[in-house]
């Protein structure tokens, strides 16, 4: 009987270990859902955060901003949110989806108009786009993806939407959009320019937009994370020198 009792009090024991160790690995993982845009980056922050946080692992999910979004609303275990502008950032605040006092800005972009580098077309300006050589033009579906939003509105703003919205090819993600452009599928395409770097031997630059508002990326911890603790210290490391080099190689530009 006591044998009986003593096996019975090993295994309640060895459940308890065994429901700790996995209480500690999910606490060591930071799940991080980020705009499409910063993937490159981020993947290449990783190894340098993990190896200053013995035990702590990156958990990625890459998408457009408003997709994201959506999905962390509807209950994602997710710990960080970084958007790619700051319209997003603020849904989730008035849901009250970000703890309060962690948003920050962290990097800075730019728009470009870009063609593919071989057989591209040749332009200028926005007008250029006009020109019946430019039969598409890759850009982000402007109710979900913050690129397609700002290309939007660079265009109201110069008078051309109207004229190019016939010739747009909508993307679900910026990476689309540079995916379009790079395989030939389309004459022309709205990114940002750390995008256009991506495949620089796939596509060139023909000149940036100006946008009505800056190009400003937000990121936060999300409230209803399991790792706040992990998410602030993965904010400290976006916002650190090491970190700010890592995005600045990847052609991103300070706050």
């Amino acid at each position: 009987m006591r044998s009986t009792s003593l096996s019975i009090t090993r295994r309640v024991a060895a459940l308890a270990l065994a429901l700790m160790a996995s209480g500690l690995a999910q606490a060591a993982e930071i799940t991080v859902s980020a705009a499409a845009s910063l993937t490159n980056a981020f993947r290449e922050l990783a190894p340098a955060f993990e190896a200053a946080h013995p035990g702590t692992k990156l958990q990625f999910n890459f998408a457009a901003s408003d997709a994201l979004l959506a999905q962390i609303a509807k209950g994602a275990p997710v710990d960080v949110f970084a958007s790619a502008d700051q319209e997003t950032m603020d849904k989730a605040q008035q849901q009250k989806l970000l703890v309060e006092g962690t948003r920050r800005n962290f990097v800075s972009n730019a728009l470009v108009v870009i063609t593919p580098a071989e057989g591209g077309v040749a332009l200028k300006t926005l007008s250029d786009l006009q020109q019946s050589a430019v039969k598409r033009v890759a850009v982000g579906r402007p109710e979900g993806v913050p690129a397609g939003r700002y290309a939007k509105a660079a265009l109201e703003q110069a008078g051309l939407w109207s004229a190019i919205e016939p010739k747009a090819v909508f993307a679900q993600n910026v990476r689309q959009a540079l995916d379009y452009v790079s395989r030939g599928e389309t004459e022309a395409g709205f990114v940002y320019m750390t995008d256009a770097l991506v495949f620089k031997d796939k596509v060139r630059v023909l000149f940036g937009v100006p946008t009505p508002a800056p190009i400003s990326y937000p990121i936060a911890v999300t409230s209803g994370g399991a790792n706040a603790e992990g998410g602030k210290r993965f904010l400290d490391f976006v916002t650190s020198a090491a970190g700010q080099a890592v995005l600045a190689r990847h052609g991103f530009q300070k706050p």
